[in-house]
């Protein structure tokens, strides 16, 4: 079906200020947006209080309101432009949670404005915990044992009879604020009263623990049609526990078996089609280690943090078809380069995301990770392996380290190490890798942390491969394999005795430089361009100069 000619005039809402939980990522996902729907000819306004993003340059939206993001503002805006529609799933929690109050407060339908892509009913279902919870049980989906609660005295009753450890998940809130784990009746009445006076619905789901189980993430697409694909998917280092915005992210998956890979895969189908989300869709899984049992921990029926990672990842723009889904069209109508977006994409190299934290601004700050978000930003890094694209997220962070190493955990004996990484961290990478160092056995940093071994012996081949480089300074081979598993240079030259510049000529001397792979979508089998590139250090070189110029 083509794109809808009934409307022309649509109001973005953006996602207003970076706060703790809601970065950088929204304002990707909006921009997009907004770009999509006037390359389809729609005239758009947009409302974003935020004047440090690219989405409210004037070129970005046809109309820039620089207005605070409150029903009042908003409001009025609405009242004076009269949109014919108004798409609120591209701004994060914000959007999302101001267009459920326009549509409750009757403003919308005062003046007949429509609500483009995921209707409120389906939004409702997906964020209202009782709700969720009736749709997973009715499709008999996996829940974990849980009860709504409106009150401090059911919230402990509930956490009673469900057995501690409980978690505690507010509805309506970002980045799982006001939530957390509760080992006990103290700990539990303390958060859970703070839970409900943060939760816009004064609710809160009390759920018993799975701390330490795997958490899987599948970003997924569906049309008015009812196509629907999976565009990639994602597992945290991290196990359950730590809030996947805190989590080190890596994509595709990497430790699932194929029966558990499309497991969670035609589970996250069912949910997006019996929702009927038109658009992207986050689903989140918690898988059991040791079994095929898993548990839906919660779907975002919007564009989420984790869908910029995932468009960036995999080359396909989901906020971008999201928008154009959103109008009328099809995912076989819509065009990536020379591919339709109905096709999923394949990876053929790994992603890591690294969360970035204020706690060098805040000093003072609890630097302990959980199920609410404390990550102001992320960085991401492409790599042909684990070890490469970790490294390589690891220096992009620019907390002044430029290897699995921090001085910090020097004068830390094992004992120490192990008390520390039992709980998540924002360093806790850091000294997993010292423990590595010091020899301890990786069993014993799995017990402490459930991070599975998989990824522990990637950080292991990291730390091995130190031994190499110090026993064979100025050696080129091994300072080409170094390059290959993604060392920098400023650490090989802390090793050998030299500068960064010094290694830098090394290699020059000897013709040691990255190539250029490109993200193709489709792990070439199929001819489709992306214009963006990673360096690594194999043969083939994928960036073909032209003689087109520069826009300089």
């Amino acid at each position: 079906m083509p794109k809808r000619t009934d409307i022309n005039k649509v109001l973005v809402i953006g996602s207003g200020p970076i706060v703790i939980g809601q970065a950088a990522e929204f304002d990707y996902s909006g921009t997009q947006a907004c770009l999509a729907l006037r390359e389809e000819g729609y005239e758009v306004v947009l409302i974003n209080s935020n004047p440090a993003t690219i989405m409210t340059d004037t070129d970005i939206a046809d109309k820039v309101y620089m207005e605070p993001l409150t029903l009042e503002y908003v409001a009025r805006i609405i009242r004076h432009e009269r949109p014919d529609a108004i798409l609120p799933s591209l701004g994060g929690q914000t959007g999302l949670n101001l267009a459920v109050q326009l549509a409750k407060k009757g403003v919308l339908r005062e003046c007949d404005v429509e609500i483009l892509g995921t209707s409120f009913e389906a939004i409702e279902r997906a964020e209202d915990r009782e709700k969720f919870k009736e749709l997973c049980e009715s499709l008999g989906e996996p829940v974990l044992p849980s009860e709504i609660t409106n009150t401090l005295e059911d919230g402990l009753r509930a956490a009673e009879e469900i057995g501690y450890p409980v978690v505690l998940r507010p509805a309506f809130t970002l980045g799982g604020t006001g939530g957390g784990f509760a080992d006990d009746e103290e700990e539990c009445r303390a958060m859970l009263k703070n839970a409900l006076a943060l939760s816009p619905v004064h609710q809160v789901l009390v759920e018993k623990s799975i701390k330490g189980y795997k958490e899987i993430e599948y970003e997924v697409m569906r049309d008015a049609n009812d196509t629907a694909i999976t565009i990639c998917n994602m597992e945290n280092i991290d196990p359950v526990g730590v809030h996947t915005g805190d989590s080190v992210v890596v994509a595709p998956s990497q430790t699932l078996t194929n029966k558990e890979y499309h497991m969670l895969r035609d589970s996250a189908l069912k949910i997006i089609r019996e929702l009927e989300i038109e658009g992207g869709c986050n689903v989140q899984f918690a898988l059991d280690p040791h079994s095929f049992n898993y548990y839906l921990i919660e779907v975002n029926p919007r564009v989420s943090r984790s869908s910029a990672l995932a468009s960036k990842a995999s080359g396909y723009p989901i906020a971008r078809v999201s928008a154009k889904i959103a109008v009328g069209m099809r995912l076989d109508e819509i065009q990536i380069a020379n591919t339709p977006a109905s096709f999923e994409p394949t990876l053929d190299y790994v992603v890591s995301k690294i969360a970035r934290f204020p706690f060098d601004k805040f000093a003072d700050a609890n630097n302990t990770l959980n199920t609410q978000m404390k990550a102001t930003g992320e960085v991401m890094a492409i790599g042909r392996t684990m070890e490469e694209s970790l490294l390589k997220a690891i220096r992009s962070l620019e907390i002044g380290v430029c290897h699995l190493y921090d001085k910090k955990f020097d004068s830390f004996s094992n004992d120490e190490l192990i008390s520390y990484i039992k709980t998540g961290t924002d360093d806790r990478l850091f000294a997993i890798g010292q423990l590595i160092r010091n020899g301890v056995d990786l069993n014993l940093i799995y017990n402490a942390t459930k991070i599975d071994m998989f990824f522990l012996d990637k950080l292991k081949n990291i730390v091995e491969f130190e031994k190499v480089l110090k026993d064979n300074k100025g050696d080129v081979q091994t300072l080409k394999d170094a390059k290959r598993i993604g060392i920098s240079d400023k650490y090989i030259g802390i090793v050998w005795g030299m500068t960064e510049a010094e290694v830098f000529s090394l290699r020059k001397e000897n013709s040691v430089f990255p190539v250029y792979k490109m993200i193709d979508t489709c792990a070439s089998e199929f001819d489709s361009y992306v214009p963006y590139f990673y360096s690594t250090y194999e043969e083939e070189n994928e960036s073909i100069v032209s003689e087109k110029k520069t826009g300089r």
